[in-house]
C-alpha cells in the first residue's frame, strides 16, 4: 500500500507529525516498534514519572507541613503499591487516547520495527509499505555505563526506576542531570537515602547557573546527597552495589542496593537501514537535517530526538507539526530560542531562552533583575515561597532574552516568558501588563519593574 506520508516512531513526534498530516489530508501511516503509542515520553517517562513525583510530592507536604497548615497527619502512611497502580493506569488512559485519535483522524497504525529499504520503501514484519515521504521519529535510549550495564532491577535506567517493585533503601545516582533530580526526589521523599555522583561541578548543568546553585541547595535541605565533580571509575556488584568515583580528594567508595544510571540518552537508530538510503549520522548518533528537517535523502525528514537540540518531548511535538505543515506545502517555522525546559522537583525550575552565561557569550550585553517568591504574597499565602524569577534582557533594546525560574509552578509560569521570548516583548511591556492579584505570576512583573525604576513588593 502506497501512502503520502509514513512516520516511524509514535513518540512525542511522531504522533503528533501522524495527526497533522492527517488533518491537512495527507494518507497517512504511523508505524511504532512497541505494542503502544505515545513512545518513551507516555509509557516509561514525562507522564508516568510526573505522576510519581505528584503523587510522592502531596506525601511530602502533609508529613513535612501538615501541621503548621492545621491538618493533622498523625499515622499519615503512604501505600507504594497504590501509587504504582495509578501511575500505570494515567498511561494506559494515555495510550488510548492517542489511539482514538488515530482512529478518528484515520491514521493507520502499525506494529513492529521499521527497517528503510529505499528512499520511499519501508520494511515492517516482512512486508513492504510504499510511502512518499518518510520521518523518522524513533526517539533516545538511556545511555549505559560499559562497566555498569542496566538490568532494570538494581542497575537501572529511568525505565527501571520507573518500575521498582519495593523502595530501595539506598539508592545511588550517577548524573546529576533533570532526569536524576526528578526521579531522586521521588524516593527520597518515599524514604529512600538518596546519594548523587555527578561528573561536572554543577547538577542540572543546561539551567543558568543561579538555578542550578539554588536548586542544589534546596534539594540538599530536601536530604538529597550530592558529590559533584566525582567520575565513577568502577562497579562492584554483589549484595550490595559498590560504586568507585574519583573525585577532588581522591577515590571514594560509595554503596547502595541499587544504582540509577542517567548520564544521557542518545539517538536510537539501530536497524533502521540509514545506510541503505545513504543518510550518514554524526559522531554523536544524530542525523544531520536542513532547516526543512530533510535529511541528504531529500523525500525522509527526520525529528525530536534523533536531531541536534535538547531532548525534550514539546520540541519533538513542534518539529512534528512543523515537518508534517511543510510536507503538505505549508511555510513551518520554529523559534527555538521560545522552547522552554523544565525540572518537576519541589520547588519546580523552569527556563527559557537565552541564561545570563549564553548571552555573554554571544557578546550580546545584558542586564539581568531578580524578584524573589518571599515577597509574592501568593507565595507567603500557600508556604511555597522558596526561590526567585530572574529574567536576562538587552540593555539596547530592553528585549527579553530569558527568564529562569526556580519556584512553585515554575513549569505553567514559564509560558508567560516563553510567548514574551517568541513575541520578542521588551521588559517594560510586561512590567505594564495588568497580573491578577494575589498570583504567583505577579513575580514576573516585579522582576520585569526591577529591570526598570524598580520592583513595588521589594
Amino acid at each position: 500500500m502506497t501512502y503520502d506520508v509514513a512516520i516511524i516512531g509514535a513518540g512525542p513526534g511522531g504522533y503528533v507529525a501522524a495527526i497533522r498530516a492527517a488533518q491537512l489530508g495527507l494518507k497517512t501511516v504511523c508505524i511504532e516498534k512497541r505494542s503502544e503509542l505515545g513512545g518513551t515520553c507516555l509509557n516509561v517517562g514525562c507522564i508516568p514519572s510526573k505522576a510519581l513525583l505528584h503523587s510522592t510530592e502531596l506525601f511530602w507536604m502533609l508529613e513535612k507541613h501538615g501541621k503548621e497548615e492545621g491538618i493533622d497527619c498523625t499515622g499519615l502512611s503512604y501505600n507504594f503499591a497504590q501509587m504504582m497502580q495509578r501511575k500505570n493506569e494515567i498511561v494506559t488512559g494515555f495510550v488510548k487516547g492517542i489511539d482514538g485519535l488515530f482512529k478518528k483522524n484515520k491514521i493507520t497504525h502499525i506494529s513492529g520495527h521499521a527497517t528503510l529499504k529505499g528512499p520511499q520503501e519501508i520494511s515492517v514484519n516482512g512486508e513492504k509499505i510504499e510511502a512518499k515521504k518518510i520521518i523518522l521519529a524513533t526517539g533516545s535510549e538511556p545511555i549505559e555505563l560499559p562497566f555498569l550495564p542496566f538490568d532494570e532491577k538494581r542497575v537501572v535506567s529511568s525505565t527501571g526506576a520507573l518500575a521498582f517493585e519495593t523502595i530501595p533503601k539506598k539508592l545511588l545516582i550517577v548524573g546529576a542531570g533533570v532526569i536524576g533530580v526528578e526521579l531522586g526526589s521521588v524516593y527520597r521523599r518515599l524514604g529512600s537515602e538518596v546519594i548523587f555522583i555527578e561528573f561536572l561541578d554543577k547538577i542540572c548543568p543546561a539551567f543558568d547557573h543561579d538555578l542550578s546553585k539554588a536548586l542544589l541547595k534546596i534539594l540538599s535541605a530536601q536530604g538529597l546527597e550530592f558529590h559533584l565533580s566525582h567520575k565513577v571509575l568502577k562497579a562492584e556488584l554483589d549484595k550490595t552495589i559498590r560504586l568507585t568515583a574519583e573525585g577532588p580528594s581522591g577515590e571514594t567508595s560509595f554503596e547502595g542496593d541499587a544504582v540509577l544510571v542517567c548520564v544521557g540518552r542518545r539517538p536510537y537508530t539501530d536497524n533502521l537501514g540509514l545506510e541503505a538510503v545513504g543518510i550518514q549520522a554524526d559522531k554523536r548518533g544524530f542525523i544531520p537535517i536542513d532547516a526543512n528537517f530533510q535529511t541528504s535523502q531529500p523525500n525522509i525528514f527526520a525529528i525530536g530526538d534523533l536531531v541536534d537540540g535538547p531532548m525534550l518531548a514539546h520540541k519533538a511535538s513542534e518539529e512534528g507539526v512543523a515537518v508534517a505543515e511543510f510536507i503538505a506545502g505549508h511555510r513551518a517555522r520554529i523559534d527555538y530560542l521560545a522552547i522552554p525546559s523544565v525540572a518537576y522537583t519541589y520547588p519546580e525550575v523552569a527556563a527559557v531562552g537565552l541564561t545570563e552565561e549564553e548571552a555573554k557569550k554571544r557578546g550580546i550585553e545584558i542586564k539581568t533583575s531578580r524578584f524573589p517568591f518571599k515577597a509574592n504574597s501568593r507565595a507567603r499565602c500557600t508556604g511555597e515561597d522558596e526561590g526567585f524569577v530572574k529574567l536576562v534582557y538587552e540593555v539596547k533594546t530592553g528585549r527579553l532574552l530569558g527568564a529562569h525560574i526556580i519556584g512553585a509552578k515554575a513549569s505553567e509560569l514559564i509560558a508567560e516568558a516563553v510567548l514574551a521570548v517568541q513575541m520578542q516583548v521588551t521588559v517594560a511591556q510586561i512590567a505594564a501588563t495588568p497580573h491578577a492579584h494575589p498570583t504567583l505570576s505577579e513575580a514576573i512583573k516585579e522582576a520585569a519593574l526591577a529591570a526598570g525604576p524598580g520592583a513595588i513588593h521589594l
